[in-house]
């Protein structure tokens, strides 16, 4: 159950250009999305109406209501603390009902002390110790408090039987995109998208039970190793670096590079498809890339454009101008890698057709002052290649027993057989000779992936001609390939119940750390899979890159 004071849902303007410190613009923003949050997602609601005279509730669905203490009104009837409990609908069919709070007490002869302290005991009884301490501060005599249950009837359960009225008690494709909050945090690099990433959701989960979190940046990942996109549910709070909470998105796709410029198309349809399965049940926190410019800034047009944002909170830094200010007006006539602004008839009728219409959101402009901001680390693992390999390093530790114990290198671990003909191989960011792909392979870092139609091979490897946009449950390293008896050998730390389900591996630019590869103990002579004697002059020595983001006239002259 979530609690939140009288306080009506807070009115942003359309655009709030804020000038003060960094820290109290971050303080700002996060208190006007949790007010946002709680009036959306409520089940125990406080009013006060000596402050906040007639706060009002609108809500869409079916529930039980039960006045607690006080009273309040429901389409002009009244309704006090130790009457019966009311059902109430509140159908898409119709305008949503409203729950409003009275400011006259029903007892008149009860002491402020008294009431202030029957309305404590309820709300003791009902939320949990931890809730309850964060709001009886809020609770007083004038307080309203209603209880909202879940309610199945038998017309509710006979009208969910058909299939175009399940949502009749749901929210409406246009009312869900004004439920939860859907923030996109964007910025050039090194502005601190991350870290206030982090902030907000800690922040967030202060008021409500999780969090989703949506990542668009393949470079500097949360919580996976960079050159995947996914959607995560953060139920526990962030006290750390990516590198130290590396875990298992709910959903996951592999890209296979840490940046996207290489193919736009494939980018923009892996994070649709990310998109589709998230359930607009709880805020969303989407992190974007820090490639704010040219074909960069056309994707992050079509992220704002696609995802249906109500905030976006830009962060700056410094005097030069990355990006301009993305204002819902500004947008509506910039062009997107995918996306383009409606085209106007001469009589000023929208021809848009397929586009998607563009919804008004809240900008959150903060500038930051801090000195360095905008200018990469120069400390050691402050690159973003080393803390790619830090991230790396975090996510094969979950194959470490959690006893305490010696460190077991990564050559100790004994590997998964898989047979050539269960799985398909593919490599994602360059063209590679099929006779070739197994050297690729071999001992490098893959995707363990899930293909909808089944592989079957004949005893030889299945390859894969076009990279899909299919799941990922995690990853693994290919240790080794036996071309006689037809296995892959494999380490991951993935759960075997998982490996199942995958069919697919995927080879991407994303490479091992050195490190893990030359540090590993306990191995006579040369270490396994490292040499010296290579060199890069040779013809054909180095990577064959395929630029499939090939511009189109039109976006090269619209591109910023």
């Amino acid at each position: 159950n979530v609690m939140t004071s009288g306080s009506s849902p807070t009115e942003f303007p359309k655009t709030q250009t804020l000038q003060t410190s960094a820290q109290a613009q971050v303080l700002s923003l996060i208190n006007g999305i949790i007010n946002l949050v709680h009036a959306v997602w409520i089940k125990v609601i406080l009013s006060h109406p000596d402050l906040f005279p007639l706060q009002t509730l609108c809500f869409r669905g079916k529930c039980l209501l039960s006045c607690l203490y006080g009273r309040v009104e429901v389409h002009g009837f009244t309704l006090e603390e130790g009457q019966q409990s009311y059902p109430l609908f509140s159908p898409s069919s119709h305008c949503p009902l409203t729950v409003t709070a009275l400011g006259d007490s029903p007892n008149p002869s009860k002491t402020k002390k008294a009431g202030r302290l029957e309305a404590k005991a309820i709300v003791r009884k009902y939320l949990s110790a931890e809730t309850c301490k964060r709001l009886l501060s809020e609770v007083d005599s004038d307080s309203c408090v209603i209880l909202l249950e879940p309610l199945d009837t038998p017309l509710t359960r006979f009208l969910n039987s058909f299939p175009d009225l399940k949502e009749l008690f749901g929210l409406s494709s246009v009312e869900e995109l004004d439920g939860c909050p859907v923030i996109l945090v964007c910025g050039a690099k090194n502005v601190g998208k991350s870290t206030f990433n982090r902030h907000l959701i800690n922040t967030l989960l202060n008021h409500t039970a999780s969090v989703e979190y949506l990542e668009c940046d393949l470079g500097q990942t949360e919580f996976t190793p960079s050159g995947c996109l996914s959607l995560s549910t953060v139920r526990e709070p962030l006290l750390g670096p990516p590198f130290t909470h590396q875990c298992a998105p709910e959903h996951m796709i592999f890209y296979g590079q840490s940046s996207c410029e290489t193919d736009l198309d494939r980018y923009l349809e892996s994070l649709k498809s990310l998109w589709r399965l998230y359930n607009r049940e709880t805020p969303i926190v989407i992190n974007t890339m820090g490639w704010v410019k040219g074909f960069g800034f056309q994707l992050l047009v079509d992220i704002i454009r696609l995802f249906s944002i109500s905030h976006v909170v830009q962060l700056s830094s410094g005097d030069k101008v990355m990006c301009p200010q993305l204002t819902p007006e500004f947008l509506r006539s910039s062009h997107g890698w995918q996306t383009h602004p409606p085209v106007q008839s001469a009589l000023g009728e929208d021809n848009s057709g397929t586009h998607p219409a563009q919804r008004s959101y809240t900008l959150f402009s903060i500038h930051s002052e801090f000195e360095g901001a905008g200018r990469p680390g120069e400390m050691r693992h402050q690159r973003s290649n080393e803390q790619r390999d830090l991230a790396l390093l975090g996510y094969f530790s979950q194959l470490q027993s959690p006893e305490p114990g010696p460190v077991r290198p990564l050559h100790c671990f004994t590997p998964y057989q898989v047979p050539h003909s269960a799985v398909a191989v593919g490599v994602t960011h360059c063209e590679v000779a099929p006779t070739h792909v197994l050297y690729t392979a071999n001992a490098s870092l893959v995707g363990l992936c899930c293909l909808n139609e089944k592989v079957s091979g004949r005893g030889s490897p299945v390859l894969l001609s076009q990279t899909p946009v299919c799941p990922c449950v995690g990853f693994g390293v290919l240790r080794g390939v036996d071309m006689a008896r037809g296995l892959y050998f494999l380490v991951t730390p993935v759960a075997p119940s998982v490996l199942r389900q995958v069919n697919c591996l995927l080879l991407g630019a994303v490479t091992l750390p050195n490190t893990l590869l030359t540090g590993q103990t306990g191995i006579l002579g040369e270490p396994p899979y490292v040499t010296m004697d290579y060199s890069f002059e040779l013809t054909g020595a180095g990577k064959l890159h395929v630029f499939k983001g090939l511009a189109r006239p039109g976006q090269m002259k619209n591109a910023k």
